[in-house]
């Protein structure tokens, strides 16, 4: 699968394969050794990601739309990356239903809540559903930063809750819904067949998806985990398989070099890091 970068709404696809990628988070922890010999350890609430990447022979078109973000030409920044070596989108609690709602969730407080994400980091939410309109009570998945998920012209995505599922939760239908670079909200996919993954085709002008379910009933279920993919997951998601949220965070360019190819001087070799931000 091919690599998408660029600011919100200005996703270019990479499709000459990086000859390295190296997406370690900055783990920083620290230990501290007593007297007696014993260990402690701390670690930061927030381990910031480094994507370092690098081309070889890379074409003038793809090197002049990098060139332009790490000079930060266009705009000063975030960049957002829609790499292929991450198979669920959402933050790592987000995909695994923990922790506070704030900035993972939201929804219309007169139809349903979470509870128990709030009082820990590492404790399950449930969702209990206490009033249901015509259309269904809503409950909406949130980008940290965005008003939704950087997405590419023409690129599918897949939106999946197993863990509502599992929990035999009275599901109505699932929704993804796009929208433009200020948050406006421009359409909508949606299925009622909550049996499998869905699939939807970003809107033409799309920048941010958002993703959402629909419950049919009140009810109390435990969230459980969720994802969004970049792509045609349905297969591997109906067959069991459940990957952990990864993320799809701002990013700020933080290197950057490139030198003509030897002994072809209409290509480029190219290396950039660009490190997570909060903004």
């Amino acid at each position: 699968m091919s690599m998408w970068i660029g600011h919100p709404g200005a996703l270019r696809e990479i499709r000459d394969g990086a000859a390295s990628f190296d997406r370690t988070p900055d783990l920083e922890v620290v230990e501290f050794r007593s007297l007696a010999g014993a260990v402690t350890t701390w670690a930061p609430p927030v381990r910031p990601r480094r994507l370092k990447l690098s081309w070889e022979a890379m074409e003038r078109g793809d090197v002049d739309h990098l060139d332009r973000l790490a000079r930060r030409v266009d705009a000063p920044g975030p960049v957002a990356v829609l790499d292929p070596l991450s198979r669920n989108v959402l933050t790592a609690d987000q995909g695994a239903g923990l922790g506070a709602a704030a900035g993972k969730w939201s929804w219309n407080t007169a139809e349903l809540g979470l509870y128990g994400g709030q009082f820990g980091a590492y404790l399950a939410n449930s969702v209990s559903v206490d009033s249901v309109p015509v259309d269904g009570a809503a409950l909406y998945w949130d980008h940290p930063v965005w008003p939704g998920f950087p997405v590419a012209a023409g690129v599918p995505f897949t939106w999946w809750v197993p863990g509502l599922r599992a929990a035999g939760a009275a599901l109505r239908a699932l929704r993804i819904d796009w929208h433009d670079a200020s948050g406006a909200y421009l359409s909508g996919n949606s299925t009622t067949n909550v049996t499998r993954p869905m699939v939807a085709t970003p809107h033409s002008r799309a920048v941010y998806a958002r993703p959402s379910v629909r419950f049919a009933a009140t009810g109390l279920w435990q969230l459980g985990a969720s994802v969004l993919a970049v792509g045609d997951a349905s297969a591997a998601l109906a067959a069991g398989e459940i990957p952990a949220g990864e993320g799809c965070p701002p990013y700020s360019v933080t290197s950057y070099s490139h030198a003509a190819t030897p002994g072809d001087g209409r290509y480029r070799d190219l290396s950039l890091e660009l490190t997570e931000v909060v903004a």
